[in-house]
């Protein structure tokens, strides 16, 4: 099988699965004070320590979860916010919590591009109460698209607002610096850049009140309870060590994916690949083949042993129109024809080259039916 998915999730390292396997053996709480206790306590110090490291942060600042999706919930739900500011292209983890939200709701639009305008965020914060979160992610899960955060997060600082950046795409694919980006929390995942899945961080400045949606033994200092994922912790920051390696094949990887779009451009002029003509990740292509639904063209392509997803991977199953295009101007025809094609570290040219003569195969039997 050829992986184009690293979206959805990434091959786990050997190095993160040996890592694993070692805390596994050895075992012990770190809530514990026995001597094993003690030594699993200094295990998952020392993650934190080393993702901090990684990240450009305070190792306190690092709060353990189950995964991303946690942690937005956490940022979003668990800091006495009474209004959230959000992008009309997040996750779907962030715009289900802008669904149930209690309190207000503000969505910003995103232009053709699927940038966010910063006056218009200004316009909004203009008008807002107190105790009010801005969450805009800094890369797109679907199509790449990499926000200006540093400029936002300056924007929401100026009316006294927090602001929460899910960077979970982000990371591994592009340099990432919490203090740089200048933002109050952050989203982390780590089967996104081959740790397992299962766990994830919010990146969170110690001075912010969190209220845990889960009570219990007051892990985490008091701002998570339960008992910590060990052996994934440990895996996530080995994970986070080797993630400098994966980011300087990125040079490699988006000319991969250059290459890819010029060769589906030259042979389909009207394919379109949404987000192209912005700052994105270097792994990410959108690309949309007219006339032949997202999930036919996914079986398809599974057919030929190619493995790729129709928009986000946690809302797969689910025949509906990608938000994200709509969002970006794209017909609902549009965003029920578009696929996601992610590559990574160990994506090759045979692996692009077979992807794009599986495309051609698709598009061109389509193209003969429609024209009898």
């Amino acid at each position: 099988m050829i992986y184009l998915d690293y979206n959805a999730t990434a091959p786990i390292k050997p190095d993160v699965i040996d890592e694993m396997t070692r805390v596994m053996a050895k075992g012990g709480n770190p809530s514990s004070v026995h001597a094993l206790g003690r030594q699993a306590k200094a295990t998952l110090e020392k993650s934190r320590q080393t993702i901090g490291r990684m990240i450009n942060c305070r190792p306190q600042k690092i709060i353990f979860t189950s995964g991303g999706t946690e942690a937005n919930n956490i940022a979003l739900k668990a800091t006495g916010m009474r209004h959230i500011i959000l992008s009309a292209t997040e996750h779907d983890s962030i715009v289900r919590i802008g669904a149930d939200f209690d309190g207000a709701v503000d969505i910003l639009p995103v232009d053709e591009r699927g940038l966010v305008d910063g006056d218009i965020l200004r316009k909004h914060l203009r008008q807002t109460p107190e105790r009010t979160l801005v969450s805009i992610m800094l890369a797109n899960n679907e199509t790449g698209v990499i926000q200006d955060i540093k400029s936002l997060a300056h924007i929401a600082h100026e009316f006294g607002a927090l602001f929460h950046t899910d960077a979970i795409q982000a990371f591994g694919k592009i340099p990432l610096d919490f203090r740089a980006l200048g933002v109050d929390m952050m989203s982390l995942s780590g089967h996104k850049i081959g740790g397992p899945q299962g766990v994830g961080a919010l990146v969170a400045r110690e001075s912010i009140a969190i209220r845990p949606l889960i009570s219990g033994g007051g892990q985490e200092v008091g701002r998570r309870s339960g008992t910590e994922n060990l052996a994934g912790i440990a895996g996530f920051a080995r994970a986070a060590r080797l993630a400098p390696e994966s980011l300087h094949q990125m040079g490699r990887v988006s000319d991969l994916r250059d290459r890819l779009e010029q060769e589906v451009a030259a042979h389909a002029p009207d394919a379109e690949f949404f987000g192209a003509d912005s700052p994105r990740l270097p792994n990410t292509s959108t690309i949309l083949m007219p006339g032949v639904a997202s999930e036919t063209q996914v079986m398809a392509f599974d057919l030929e042993g190619v493995c790729i997803s129709s928009g986000a991977a946690c809302s797969s199953g689910k025949v509906k129109p990608s938000h994200v295009v709509t969002a970006m101007g794209g017909s609902e025809q549009q965003a029920l024809t578009t696929i996601r094609v992610s590559l990574g570290w160990d994506t090759t040219a045979e692996d692009v080259a077979a992807f794009v003569a599986a495309w051609k195969k698709l598009y061109d039997r389509k193209r003969k039916a429609a024209h009898g």
